[in-house]
């Protein structure tokens, strides 16, 4: 199984901190936030990483080299300018298998990941499978998602009001076929929520994977004290 890090953040919320380290560099209890995230997929056997990095890059090549280190095979693919969710996902097409994980850079959710790629496989008329929680407790990260009864994403609705129907909060791991490149426009930036969702969700094709496992962020100085409280126990 093969694991796609989004990786290539500004990270502008978190001040000062990111203007020396790229987001998930970021040190939390002795670490740096990403070597949290991979050592998870490894526990869990998946040791197959691509890095998408931009930002600062340099410097997780720099940590992580080949991964062997960290018993993962790592390779690495850095934008030159930022090119959004999709677009970093696009341009490193030649290393992708045919089905992958793609983890966001800056979340941490701890669930069975193999689970999630056996979910899409379970559904051949699904492109992607989108990871999300059910978000009465415990994030301050805005519900964004509604699910039919089926659980099939039926509205992605990013930074607007909250109404009755959105009841999950995209949690930062998705599942892809390769084929998600089919839908990401090429030679510009591409975000994955407003080029390639909207076509996915009318055709369908974008199933929802739901935990109530909490799921963490390093977005903003609060939620990166929260998650530090969690490594530190």
């Amino acid at each position: 199984m093969q694991a796609v890090i989004l990786a290539g953040g500004l990270g502008t919320r978190l001040g000062e901190i990111t203007r020396r380290v790229p987001k998930p560099m970021v040190p939390i209890a002795g670490k740096p936030y990403l070597e949290y995230q991979l050592n998870e997929l490894r526990r869990q056997g998946i040791t197959e990483i691509v890095l998408l990095t931009g930002y600062l890059g340099e410097q997780i090549e720099s940590h992580f080299a080949d991964g062997s280190q960290f018993g993962l095979s790592v390779r690495y693919r850095r934008e030159k300018t930022p090119q959004g969710t999709g677009g970093g996902l696009r341009d490193a097409a030649s290393l992708l298998t045919d089905e992958f994980l793609l983890i966001y850079g800056d979340s941490y959710l701890p669930i069975d990941y193999p689970a999630v790629l056996h979910r899409l496989n379970d559904d051949p008329a699904v492109v992607g499978v989108a990871v999300v929680y059910d978000n009465a407790e415990s994030t301050t990260v805005p519900n964004n998602i509604a699910l039919d009864e089926a659980g099939y994403v039926v509205r992605y609705a990013k930074d607007v009001p909250q109404t009755a129907d959105l009841r999950y909060v995209e949690a930062g791991v998705l599942a892809f076929r390769r084929s998600i490149i089919n839908y990401l426009p090429a030679n510009r930036p591409v975000s994955l929520e407003k080029d390639a969702f909207p076509e996915l969700i009318a055709r369908r094709e974008l199933l929802g994977f739901v935990t109530r496992q909490r799921f963490y962020d390093i977005g903003t100085p609060d939620r990166l004290a929260a998650i530090e409280r969690l490594f530190s126990l």
